[in-house]
């Protein structure tokens, strides 16, 4: 089992990043590299919980979403080709007196299968920096998509 520990301060607020993060619809892979639209499919959404399966490049995980609190998203893998066991991801918001945002992942893969094995082993060493560029590639184009929001509401 992996688990791994990502941080990035963003100009957006916790609730903008949710926002994106909850996000499922077409070009979410704009937002979320790793979530390819031909994989994406919302089995179930509510007010603070979803239900949904996504992935990328051969690899699929069904995930339970819940963002009833504002300080905290939990992506809990239900199902996946893969992953299992304790597998998902922890998203953790702490505002600062700045008005920018921190935020903290923590990323669990637990292999349910060879080939998951194998993935949360790369994943846990050599993967840790796809992770990381992933992960900023998602807070920028959400700062993004909120300056472009701010934009189209001035004109």
């Amino acid at each position: 089992m992996s688990a791994i520990h990502l941080h990035q301060t963003t100009t957006s607020t916790p609730e903008e990043y949710v926002a994106g993060l909850t996000d499922f619809g077409p070009g979410r892979s704009k937002l979320f590299g790793n979530s390819a639209d031909e994989y994406l499919k919302v089995h179930q959404r509510g007010g603070t919980e979803a239900d949904v399966t996504e992935g990328s490049g051969g690899v699929w995980e069904r995930l339970h979403y819940d963002w009833s609190d504002p300080k905290r998203v939990v992506l809990k893998t239900t199902d996946s080709n893969v992953w299992g066991g304790a597998s998902g991801h922890t998203y953790t918001f702490t505002r600062q007196p700045n008005g920018m945002t921190d935020i903290d992942v923590v990323v669990v893969r637990e292999g349910k299968n060879l080939k998951g094995w194998l993935l949360g082993l790369v994943v846990g060493t050599i993967g840790k920096r796809v992770l990381e560029k992933a992960f900023e590639n998602s807070v920028k184009a959400i700062e993004a998509r909120k300056g472009a929001a701010r934009a189209a509401s001035a004109s």
